[in-house]
């Protein structure tokens, strides 16, 4: 089955215009269309493009804002009588017109243009927009709040570090989104000892059932079911976010789905599960620290990362040239270990012959030098 043409929407500029000329806040919006009011916020800077579903209720909503506001125009438009121009009298004129004096023209100002932003003040204007909405986000996939709020932290602190890749993307805050969620999801944040000590669970039973729920699920499903249901994003982009196909997203939201409706069957209605997922996070209170606080603090771990870096280069090039000022210049082969040989008489110093052996010398001399007694001496 083929789909037909994507409804066509208008600019950024005309969509905010219209939803303000209708006298709708941006959660009012959003809840006529079933959407979180950070996705429309997303929908009317350009950041992202609706699909799907939620484009069709986003572009006949807006088709429906434009049709009144052109209806209200047309009914004020009779209203509005032009005044009947008064004929100027005929003035006498004068025997001699004189040439006026040419009048120097005024120049034109230009009108000031947006002034550029600093990196430091771009940085703070996007972690003041993104900033507390990730944290409770991030909340949702680890359930402790003070983890969400590091996660966050490092993440910013980590966009910080690589801000020109950063402030070119397409959508920066789903960049700082993603390293947010890595971090929070790391297999090594069991290691820790704060992950020994549980934290208070919240105080509603509804918001306790429906966060242990989300907590048993697997990290990837979980993940999937807070981008898609929690977020707002759309099939494509959970995908991409996620690494994974679209099949496997697909396939993961609906056993996430199928996990939940299993334990809290109310929450059948993907529209009942976006509502309590966005009041679950929005009961906690959950804290962000100051934009500058957390450029600092990254400034602050880069240079220990630095310093450690150059310690541990200093370090293995001292070693390296103290093994080679010790190292020796030619091969020396090892000394073979002494054996012990058996039927040798112990050695002794040289000194003076007692009478026995003087005599024993004596009787060898005065004996023959040759022949068969001297090999076999006899007995005397």
């Amino acid at each position: 089955m083929t789909r037909g043409p994507a409804t066509p929407l208008p600019p950024p500029k005309e969509r905010r215009r219209l939803r303000e000329s209708a006298a709708l806040t941006q959660p009012q919006f959003a809840t006529q269309v079933g959407v979180a009011p950070g996705t429309v916020r997303a929908w009317e800077s350009g950041r992202t493009t609706p699909r799907g579903r939620k484009r069709e209720a986003y572009a006949k909503l807006l088709k429906t804002l434009a049709e009144e506001e052109a209806a209200q125009a047309q009914a004020q438009a009779p209203e509005q009588e032009q005044e009947p121009k008064l004929e100027a009298e005929p003035q006498p004129q004068p025997e001699l017109e004189l040439e006026p004096e040419p009048q120097p023209q005024p120049q034109p100002v230009a009108a000031p243009g947006p002034t550029a932003l600093t990196p430091a003040q771009a940085f703070d204007a996007l972690y003041a927009f993104g900033a507390p909405a990730l944290v409770r986000q991030t909340f949702l996939l680890t359930g402790r709040r003070e983890q969400a709020r590091e996660s966050v932290e490092r993440a910013f602190q980590a966009a910080w570090e690589r801000w020109p890749e950063v402030a070119r993307d397409r959508d920066p805050v789903g960049w700082v989104r993603a390293t947010a969620y890595e971090y929070a999801l790391s297999p090594w944040q069991r290691f820790r000892p704060r992950h020994r000590h549980p934290e208070p669970p919240p105080a509603d039973p509804g918001d306790r059932t429906l966060l242990n729920t989300l907590l048993r699920l697997p990290a990837r499903h979980r993940r999937t079911l807070v981008l898609y249901d929690g977020v707002g994003l759309d099939l494509p982009e959970t995908a991409a976010e996620t690494e994974a196909s679209t099949p496997a997203a697909a396939n993961r939201l609906l056993h996430a789905r199928e996990a939940v409706a299993a334990r809290l069957p109310a929450l059948a209605d993907p529209q009942v599960l976006h509502r309590r997922l966005a009041e679950l996070a929005s009961n906690e209170r959950l804290r962000a620290a100051e934009p500058p606080a957390v450029r600092r603090g990254g400034e602050r771990r880069a240079r220990l990362r630095t310093r450690a870096a150059i310690a541990f280069t200093v370090a293995l090039i001292g070693t390296t040239a103290l093994t080679v000022r010790t190292a020796p210049t030619h091969y020396e082969p090892p000394v073979s270990p002494g054996q012990a040989v058996r039927g040798v008489p112990h050695r002794v110093a040289p000194g003076a012959l007692s009478d026995e052996e003087l005599e024993l010398r004596q009787k060898l001399r005065d004996q023959v030098q040759d022949g068969p007694e001297r090999l076999l001496p006899r007995p005397e």
